[in-house]
């Protein structure tokens, strides 16, 4: 590693740590992991007592490969994304994702006054996130870190998480073609429900772990 490498870790480290601080000062269940390996030990050791693990969709958890994991111990793995799925069965999972043991997602930012705020389509990924499921962690990565107020926050989402969120789901919307948000009127339009977290659900076992890594989109 250079030393332009380590100086710029360490960079991202202090935002990370910053973000971790103002989580829990919000009431959430904050921590640093200084690599994706640290998080996913992490997801291991709080799943190891769940019986049905819930995934929703991000691609920062895919990328950590624990469903595999799960899915060898035996548990139940409820995820609405596998190819080939019917509408009906689809739908069925994304229910009772609501009700699982431990439910696994990221955000589409994180401000480092600690919000998360999240844009989705349907709200199964939000709704899960809310309320429902016995235990929820949040894995998000330092590139999901946004400086400033929800406006910026929402300029991520819209302008940087979306297109290619859009893309990888082959919608017919302007952004997957362009790249850039059109604030669309598209069927397919994938920006629909704003949910914002500016503290920790009163009942919630929420964890939130901020990952000194880029991960996801």
């Amino acid at each position: 590693m250079t030393l332009t490498d380590e100086l710029m870790t360490w960079h991202h480290e202090q935002r990370c740590e910053k973000a971790v601080e103002a989580l829990g000062q919000n009431g959430f269940i904050a921590s640093y992991c200084p690599t994706p390996a640290a998080a996913r030990e992490y997801l291991l050791s709080h799943g190891a007592a769940a019986s049905s693990v819930g995934f929703g969709g991000s691609r920062t958890i895919v990328d950590l490969g624990v469903e595999e994991l799960f899915a060898g111990q035996g548990k139940e793995i409820l995820n609405h994304g596998v190819p080939g799925l019917e509408p009906d069965r689809k739908m069925e999972v994304m229910r009772r994702q609501l009700t699982c043991d431990l439910f696994l997602t990221s955000a589409n930012a994180v401000t480092l006054s600690g919000w998360l705020v999240n844009i989705d389509g349907n709200g199964n990924r939000v709704a899960a996130l809310t309320f429902g499921p016995r235990k929820t962690i949040v894995v998000a990565g330092r590139n999901k870190l946004v400086d400033g107020d929800l406006a910026a926050a929402i300029h991520r989402v819209k302008n940087v998480a979306a297109p290619p969120n859009a893309k990888r789901l082959n919608c017919n919307t302007p952004c997957a073609r362009t790249g850039f948000c059109a604030n669309c009127n598209s069927p397919e339009r994938i920006c629909r429900i704003l949910h914002v977290m500016d503290r920790k659900p009163r009942v919630a076992d929420l964890h939130v772990l901020i990952v000194n890594e880029e991960m996801g989109l």
